[in-house]
């Protein structure tokens, strides 16, 4: 187990911006992960736990606890139900992307529309990744966790998550965060070829290569390419991925509110968030340091900020020029890490 010391947040996290964590330690088992909350809990601090940093924004302000860096790797395991059907069962530390892989070009589908999002297998759950048309909670079985509280390892089943759109229990209730670690994730997948309808991108690929035959390693491929050409290279360009969240709207009303006014809205009430920033003319806009992507204007790229103080000024700016138009505020989607000094929205 490894302990560090003021460790900058910005240096654990694609976005790279935040004040220094007091502890970080790596884990790479359930003894290192028992001692690190031990270490955490004898010296009354709080404590985080982070995979790959790919979802979450340091606060200036640093965190006065104690970040636990996830490296608990291992093998992808099989278990058959029938012909058409396994459970994997992967370890929380391994990215996801590899996982992914691992299941599609077995030929399985469930999740192969969710390829290249970076992070790790356990913080799929956390925030309900997806990504066309695809998210974890439509074939998560359970989550193995520890639980710090008990000092035990439990099973917590996927309908006890309370998936809803881009939350569970494990980042809606702070308690509910720090008590859980996440060791495992069990998947129930089927061996099949993915069914139409596509997202238009998605098909757009298909025709464009004349593919006939879509399985789950085509849709793999073809969701990389297209995420490669809409999206900043990360090794390149600061970012967190998707920064706003789409636009969920509940009752027919304001389905029928949004359609009068000419914004689409689709399957469950959604109103995409990259629509509404295109329509107020924010793709390739800078703010403060951050630019609007172009070619996908969900995702904020830190170009040349230096602070959270920074990210919170475009952020502002940005809501407000969404909202006088369309009277939607956008949902931020990565978390925040750091002692709450600052003023920040959610």
């Amino acid at each position: 187990m490894e302990i560090r010391e003021n460790v900058p947040i910005g240096q654990l996290t694609t976005m790279r911006l935040g004040g220094e964590a007091r502890y970080v330690i790596s884990v790479k088992n359930l003894a290192e992960l028992r001692q690190a909350y031990d270490f955490a809990h004898k010296k009354h601090l709080p404590v985080f736990a982070l995979g790959s940093g790919a979802n979450i924004i340091g606060r200036d302000s640093g965190f006065k606890g104690v970040i636990i860096k996830n490296e608990i790797t291992g093998d992808v395991s099989q278990r058959n139900i029938n012909d058409g059907e396994a459970e994997f069962t992967a370890p929380s530390g391994m990215i996801l992307d590899d996982f992914i892989a691992h299941v599609s070009d077995l030929g399985f589908t469930g999740v192969e529309a969710m390829s290249k999002i970076p992070g790790t297998v356990g913080s799929a759950p956390v925030q309900n990744v997806g990504a066309y048309g695809q998210d974890i909670s439509q074939v998560l079985q359970s989550v193995e966790v520890y639980d710090a509280k008990d000092d035990i390892v439990k099973t917590i089943a996927a309908e006890d998550c309370n998936f809803t759109y881009r939350h569970s229990i494990f980042n809606t209730d702070p308690k509910l965060a720090e008590r859980y670690f996440i060791l495992s994730i069990t998947v129930k997948l089927q061996k099949a070829n993915p069914q139409p309808p596509f997202y238009n991108s998605l098909q757009a690929y298909i025709d464009s290569h004349d593919i006939k035959e879509v399985t789950p390693a085509v849709v793999r491929r073809a969701v990389s390419e297209i995420r490669a050409q809409k999206l900043p290279d990360p090794d390149k360009v600061a970012s967190a991925g998707s920064f706003f969240q789409n636009v969920y709207l509940s009752s027919p009303e304001e389905i029928a509110a949004a359609e009068e006014k000419g914004i689409p809205v689709w399957k469950g009430g959604k109103i995409s968030g990259a629509w509404l920033m295109d329509q107020s003319g924010l793709k390739g806009k800078e703010f403060h340091g951050f630019k609007i992507w172009d070619s996908a204007p969900l995702v904020l790229a830190n170009v040349s900020a230096k602070s959270f103080t920074d990210l919170e000024l475009a952020r502002q700016e940005i809501r407000a020029i969404v909202q006088e138009k369309f009277g939607y505020t956008l949902n931020q989607e990565p978390v925040e890490l750091g002692d709450k000094n600052e003023v920040t929205e959610r």
